[in-house]
């Protein structure tokens, strides 16, 4: 089987590296808007019996991108591809994992169910936010991680010395528990409540940050208010006004620059899984990291070699 790529119009640029990093060209697709609003999908080549991967994060709008993803996961299978993958690395919906209160969707196993229903035969993703999303799937999930991306961009700048890694509440625990074995530093977290979808305290720090550089590692910065009021509470704890903060998923909606541009924050890091428009943060390539991942999957190799 060959291997063809295909994307939307939610990261064509990301899709472009890919490819390049892969050596082989990106498909040809029509992918737009009739003139009512609906996504039209057609495929400009022939996938019969090729390895398909669609290259398209659910980032916002995430309604039209995740509709591009359907479309296009059908379009392949209409066209008798031999098997679909759909290459997420923002999976949208993630937060809407279980039900917090009653009469709820949960809407990850709904988005799970549907690229199941369009004939998707394994999904490869990034840093899921809630890692229980690859048990709402029938078929394989490769779970990548953007951990060992940060540590080798914190071992360069030398962020490392007198460096504690931080998680910013216990569902990213795992993820800062990696990093700080990758680095050699120790671990701290944050206790987080959360009052609404919107609105979370820091009721206090567990681990030694004193006189320490705080790493903060997250998976999506949203608003950034978990971030700014975990900044606060480390400095209350004594930790260094030389905070370096990082996410695998830049959505940053409604107050995130200001957030973002606490003083004690030295430097915001981010990857490229959601085109980054803004500017002032520094971003760490996925490309190289979903080519290989689509490399051993094309080969029947370990993925979680990558990871």
């Amino acid at each position: 089987m060959e291997i063809k790529l295909f994307t939307g119009n939610a990261h064509p640029d990301l899709a472009r590296r890919v490819a390049e990093a892969l050596g082989v060209p990106l498909g040809k697709a029509v992918v737009d808007r009739f003139p009512d609003g609906e996504v039209r999908v057609r495929l400009l080549e022939s996938v019969r019996g090729d390895d398909v991967y669609l290259i398209q994060p659910t980032s916002p709008p995430v309604n039209d991108h995740l509709m591009e993803l359907l479309l296009l996961a059908d379009a392949a299978r209409r066209s008798s591809a031999g098997r679909i993958n759909a290459v997420i690395p923002y999976f949208g919906y993630a937060r809407q994992d279980k039900q917090t209160q009653g009469r709820e969707p949960v809407s990850a196993k709904l988005v799970a169910n549907l690229l199941e229903t369009v004939g998707v035969h394994r999904v490869i993703a990034i840093d899921l936010h809630a890692p229980q999303i690859q048990g709402f799937f029938d078929i394989p999930v490769d779970h990548l991680s953007a951990v060992r991306l940060f540590a080798r961009y914190l071992q360069e700048k030398g962020y490392t010395e007198n460096g504690v890694v931080v998680s910013p509440d216990a569902g990213r625990a795992e993820e800062a528990r990696r990093l700080s074995e990758r680095l050699g530093l120790p671990l701290a977290m944050l206790a987080k409540r959360r009052h609404g979808p919107k609105d979370t305290s820091v009721t206090y720090v567990i681990g030694e940050v004193a006189g320490k550089r705080p790493l903060i590692i997250d998976d999506i910065v949203s608003t950034g208010g978990t971030i700014r009021r975990g900044v606060e509470a480390l400095l209350l704890a004594g930790a260094l006004p030389e905070m370096v903060v990082m996410a695998t998923h830049p959505v940053l909606v409604g107050e995130a620059r200001e957030n973002l541009s606490h003083p004690a924050i030295r430097e915001v890091i981010f990857t490229d899984t959601i085109p980054l428009r803004d500017g002032g943060y520094t971003v760490l390539s996925t490309a190289e990291l979903l080519a290989q991942a689509i490399r051993h999957v094309h080969t029947n190799q370990s993925v979680s070699a990558l990871i």
